[in-house]
């Protein structure tokens, strides 16, 4: 299919819903193995043990980051995703034969790498294709793929109990790699022509250094840098340990808790990126704040249902406050790149992303770690639910100062 067929832009958003999909799906597997990989690795029955090597990926992703960003504004993002994806399920194989927590913890680094190249080529592409009218609902429907990964990641712990978790390392790594090969043949590049000439009158690291400093001395984009991390404490800390929350809250089998809390944050999750990518789509050719507006109703539906996680003790309230947290994330996950579009010109947006990425994912190594400590002294719900103070703050701030002017930056 030629890029200059209208469907193309949404078979676009197709290709790499499958790759979102396993870009969740092999790096939340382990969340929900660990009992069945602790028999075999003594080092993972401890909770803080594991939380240090489920943010090893978070610190070396959050730094590749940005480093990703400047990459994918510099080169063809068709064959840095091919080459994402293909090196990260290669190293998922591998996880399969790992027989210790030394070699699990270089498998997770070399994963960390590998995977952050993706999102800011991917989101970068994407808001390429689409315009203004398309792109929360075209950015939104890509974000459910993630989540269909999340939740399939939650299973982990069912195929590691059925067969073993070195097959189910196996098994999901050969995928990606035979789809890394699909997608070399149907993805196609595109630059916005701006984007284009722009680059062509200037050097490489001219353009590197511009870039950078540029949204470095960009208010709005440090608003924009930090309302990203901060709903991301709770994103990650969900992600990493809501299963161990419904399992330690219901006194569930980590087997069933896994399925229970992964299923419900992604089916809720799907319903909050379509919602919030229509809503924000069909508002903002009304009102040119309407995707910030839009995307602060979704934060601001989190912070109770954090508040319940923490708290709950019943499944009905748990999986209630799972579902709102999970729409509101939604919408929230749905505009970020929308909003960027707002205040950074195309040539810049994967770097931006890059760094937006980054913070996010040091903020949620951190959660990580923490919520590990706090698991194994007995007070993991109590320290989830203090997230929501901070959430709360920084939606105030968004609020105060991000005020769009025009639907698309341009140069």
């Amino acid at each position: 299919m030629k890029i200059e067929n209208p469907k193309y832009k949404w078979m676009v958003v197709g290709l790499l819903w499958f790759v979102g999909l396993l870009n969740y799906l092999d790096r939340q597997m382990l969340s929900t193995m660990r009992p069945a990989m602790q028999i075999d690795i003594a080092e993972l029955q401890s909770a803080e043990t594991f939380g240090i090597l489920m943010s090893i990926f978070l610190w070396i992703y959050g730094f590749m980051s940005p480093v990703s960003g400047v990459i994918a504004d510099r080169v063809n993002r068709k064959w840095l995703i091919v080459f994402s994806l293909f090196v990260w399920s290669a190293v998922t194989c591998l996880m399969g034969f790992a027989d210790s927590f030394t070699e699990l913890k270089w498998l997770r680094g070399i994963m960390g790498l590998s995977e952050a190249v993706y999102i800011p080529a991917a989101l970068s592409l994407i808001a390429d294709y689409h315009t203004s009218k398309t792109r929360s609902l075209a950015i939104g429907i890509h974000m459910t793929g993630l989540y269909f990964g999340q939740a399939l990641g939650g299973f982990g712990a069912t195929f590691a109990k059925e067969y073993s978790w070195h097959q189910t390392f196996y098994l999901f790594g050969l995928v990606g790699i035979i789809y890394a090969i699909v997608l070399a043949v149907l993805l196609r590049e595109k630059r916005v022509k701006a984007a284009v000439s722009t680059r062509a009158t200037e050097s490489p690291n001219t353009n590197l250094l511009k870039g950078v400093g540029w949204l470095l001395s960009n208010l709005s984009f440090w608003v924009i840098l930090f309302y990203f991390a901060m709903p991301s404490l709770p994103g990650w800390a969900t992600k990493n340990w809501l299963p161990t929350l419904f399992s330690e809250s219901l006194g569930i089998d980590m087997a069933v808790a896994g399925p229970i809390a992964t299923i419900t944050i992604a089916a809720s999750s799907f319903l909050g990126v379509i919602m919030g990518g229509i809503i924000s789509d069909k508002w903002v050719q009304k009102n040119i704040k309407a995707r910030v507006y839009t995307s602060a109703i979704g934060v601001f539906l989190t912070i109770p249902a954090i508040l319940i996680l923490g708290f709950g003790n019943t499944t009905f309230v748990l999986i209630l406050a799972a579902v709102l947290f999970g729409v509101g994330f939604g919408m929230f996950d749905a505009n970020n790149m929308p909003i960027l579009c707002q205040f950074v010109p195309a040539r810049y947006r994967a770097t931006a992303y890059g760094l937006m990425n980054m913070t996010g994912v040091f903020f949620g190594a951190f959660i990580t770690s923490m919520l590990g400590k706090s698991s194994d002294e007995g007070h993991l719900g109590r320290d989830f639910a203090l997230m929501s103070g901070v959430v709360f703050l920084v939606l105030i701030i968004q609020l105060a100062v991000l005020k769009p002017k025009v639907q698309e930056l341009e140069d």
